[in-house]
């Protein structure tokens, strides 16, 4: 997937084109949709398949008071867009100048004169242009007279619930990851740097890994079973020197989401109990992928007693693995 960061830059690749356009937050299954329709009509028209996003966010710059966290960050977007297969991604910076273009601007300077648009797919909630006066009916209405054809997806549902970054959001923060990650088509995950703690857990209940300081979205405060991904030695299973080169590798957890109450209040954040061993010393990154709920977080009367909880939990999470690897091995067997 080659990268275009301005108009400039897709004005230098001449169409045809066939492109979609949206935020892509979270890159859930009516985007995955989105995505596929465009790679098909590409190869019918034998044109190159395009995504156009935006850098920041819209509401970040025209309301950002009221600015959603992000599901997926840009560098985690650009990861699974990658794994699109689309030919070209456009990232437009999203200014408060660019907020003031018409709908009939963005399609004369954007679709026709950058990329020469052949088709254009959206979502039927697709809005565009200042005030957001751009509707599917008018993109169709401009596409007659530049000559291309508007294509409006339906609206994606599972089990009754409408496939959209808000409705994930919304999950999400009432910690229903499994629903969550159904409309995903994926696990939800968050990414950052490994943090130093304060020895706590080490010393007094189990020892985890805690993630820096992360500030966009995180599930509810409780405690979820997971798969915490960690940069470890390519040969550290061999007992290799620790200068091997570094390779990730994709554990069982259990992670807490929380403010740690029964050590006194403390600033939201993350910290996982690997529930598989591993050789090195702490990684430099990790990503949380959230598989389910365990159960709320809350404050308990001693070390001890949150220990026992611990124990709990854990055995709770192996017997979820175990039953993830049975119904593997029948697949498999299948």
């Amino acid at each position: 997937m080659e990268i275009l960061r301005s108009l400039e830059e897709a004005a230098a690749h001449p169409g045809p084109s066939v492109v979609t356009i949206g935020s892509f937050d979270g890159i859930h299954l009516a985007h995955w949709e989105l995505l596929r329709r465009v790679r098909q009509l590409g190869r019918e028209r034998n044109a190159a398949s395009v995504a156009i996003t935006f850098d920041p966010h819209p509401v970040q710059v025209l309301a950002p008071h009221r600015a959603p966290k992000l599901l997926t960050p840009l560098s985690v977007k650009l990861e699974l867009l990658e794994k699109s297969g689309i030919d070209r991604l456009l990232i437009l910076p999203f200014t408060k100048e660019f907020s003031f273009w018409s709908p009939e601007r963005f399609v004369d300077q954007v679709l026709h004169q950058a990329l020469g648009a052949v088709d254009v797919v959206i979502g039927d909630n697709f809005r565009f242009g200042h005030e957001q006066a751009g509707t599917p009916e008018l993109l169709r209405e401009l596409g007659a007279l530049y000559r291309f054809r508007t294509e409006v997806l339906p609206k994606i549902t599972l089990r009754g619930m409408t496939v959209s970054s808000s409705q994930i959001r919304a999950l999400l923060e009432a910690g229903k990851v499994r629903i969550a990650n159904r409309l995903l088509g994926r696990c939800f995950s968050i990414r950052n740097a490994v943090a130093p703690g304060l020895g706590i857990g080490r010393s007094q209940t189990v020892p985890t890994l805690n993630l820096a300081p992360y500030a966009e979205l995180m599930p509810a405060a409780g405690v979820y079973i997971t798969w915490t991904r960690v940069s470890l030695p390519a040969d550290a299973s061999s007992g290799a020197g620790a200068a091997a080169p570094l390779a990730s590798r994709q554990l069982r957890s259990v992670t807490n989401v929380g403010r740690r109450p029964t050590f006194g209040e403390r600033e939201l954040g993350v910290e996982t109990h690997l529930l598989e061993s591993w050789q090195g010393s702490a990684p430099p990154e990790m990503e949380v992928s959230f598989l389910y709920r365990l159960r709320d977080e809350r404050k308990f009367s001693s070390p001890e007693e949150l220990r026992s909880q611990i124990v709990n939990d854990v055995h709770r999470a192996e017997t979820y693995f175990h039953r993830l690897d049975r119904m593997r091995i029948g697949t498999l067997r299948g």
